[in-house]
C-alpha cells in the first residue's frame, strides 16, 4: 500500500498537482566541507549554535524564535541577521540527496521552510524564480520579495512579472541569497502571519496557482507553533478534504492533532523510504 501511496505522490509532483514542502530534517545528512560537523538546520541545534554551543533557559529551548527574540532584545536585530547570514551564507555544507532528486525533478512549486541555500545551489544554472518571506520592512504592504534567476544571477522583480512556466522555489521563513532576509523572531513572526493572515504574505500569482493543489511534507516536524501557523497559511485554498500528506514516524499528540484538523494525512515513513520509491540512490543516511 506504501509503495502504491509512493507512486501516485511522486507523480503527483511530477504533473504539478503536489506541492513538496520541504523542513529542516532535509538538512540532515549536510556536513561542514572542512569539520564533518552537521548544519544546524532544527530548532535545538540553531539556538546552539547561535549561543556558542551552550543551551539557553529551559523557557527558551522551547523554540528557535524565542531564543532569537532574547538575542534580539540584549543584543539588536543585526546579532540575529548576522548569525543566519554567517551560518548560511558560505558554500560550505556538503550537498543531500533529497535536495538532489528535486532538483532533478523539477517540481514547478516548492515551499522551502529552511533558511539556508543548499537548495538554490542544486538549481545554479537552471533559471527560476525566488520568492523570500520579509518581515517588519517598513514602506511596504507585502511580505515578500521575488528574485528571477536567469541561469547567472538573481534580479529582483515585481510580482506582476513572474514567469511561472519556471520553476518558483518559496522560502518564507527567508534565505541568505541573493540578499539576506529572515523571519527568525518572535516578533518577526508577530509582523510576518499578521501580513500572511491579511493577504500580504503570498504574490498574487501564487494565490491563484496553489487553488486545489494538495501538499506533500517532506522532512517536516509539526511539533513547533511557527511552522504551525506559516504552513497553515500557506496552503490555503488547497484540496478539500485531503489537502496534503506528511511523512512522519511517531508522530506526537499535538501533530496528530493538527494533521487532522487541516486534512493532513501522516504517513508512517520518511524522506529515505521516499527517495527509495523513486529510485534515487541514497548516499547518506538521513536519519
Amino acid at each position: 500500500m506504501t509503495q502504491t501511496l509512493f507512486s501516485e505522490l511522486i507523480d503527483g509532483i511530477k504533473s504539478d498537482k503536489i506541492i513538496p514542502c520541504i523542513g529542516t530534517v532535509a538538512l540532515q545528512g549536510s556536513v561542514h566541507k572542512e569539520t564533518g560537523a552537521p548544519i544546524p538546520a532544527d530548532s535545538d541545534s540553531l539556538i546552539l549554535a547561535m549561543n556558542n554551543g551552550e543551551p539557553m533557559a529551559k523557557a527558551l529551548m522551547y523554540e528557535f524564535s524565542r531564543a532569537a527574540m532574547n538575542q534580539e532584545l540584549k543584543h539588536g536585530r543585526d546579532y540575529v541577521n548576522n548569525f543566519l547570514t554567517e551560518c548560511y551564507g558560505k558554500e560550505v555544507w556538503t550537498n543531500t540527496d533529497i535536495h538532489q532528486w528535486l532538483a532533478h525533478i523539477k517540481p514547478k512549486y516548492m515551499i522551502d521552510i529552511n533558511r539556508d541555500r543548499l537548495l538554490q545551489d542544486n538549481y545554479k544554472g537552471m533559471p527560476h524564480n525566488l520568492i523570500v518571506g520579509i518581515s517588519r520592512i517598513k514602506a511596504v504592504a507585502n511580505r515578500f520579495k521575488i528574485f528571477n534567476y536567469d541561469g547567472n544571477a538573481y534580479h529582483e522583480i515585481e510580482q506582476e512579472m513572474v514567469d511561472l512556466s519556471l520553476p518558483t522555489l518559496f522560502k518564507p521563513m527567508g534565505a541568505v541569497i541573493p540578499e539576506p532576509y529572515y523571519v527568525a523572531s518572535d516578533a518577526d513572526y508577530v509582523d510576518y502571519l499578521t501580513e500572511l493572515r491579511g493577504g500580504f504574505g503570498v504574490p498574487k500569482c501564487i494565490k491563484e496557482y496553489r487553488k486545489g493543489k494538495q501538499y506533500l511534507f517532506i522532512g517536516m516536524h509539526f511539533s513547533h507553533d511557527t511552522e504551525r501557523m506559516v504552513l497553515g497559511e500557506m496552503i490555503y485554498d488547497a484540496a478539500d478534504p485531503i489537502k496534503g500528506w506528511i511523512l512522519l514516524k511517531e508522530p506526537t499528540r499535538k501533530e496528530k492533532r493538527f494533521c487532522e484538523r487541516m486534512g493532513i494525512e501522516i504517513v508512517d515513513a520518511d524522506l529515505d523510504d521516499l527517495l527509495k520509491a523513486a529510485n534515487w540512490p541514497i548516499t547518506k543516511k538521513s536519519y
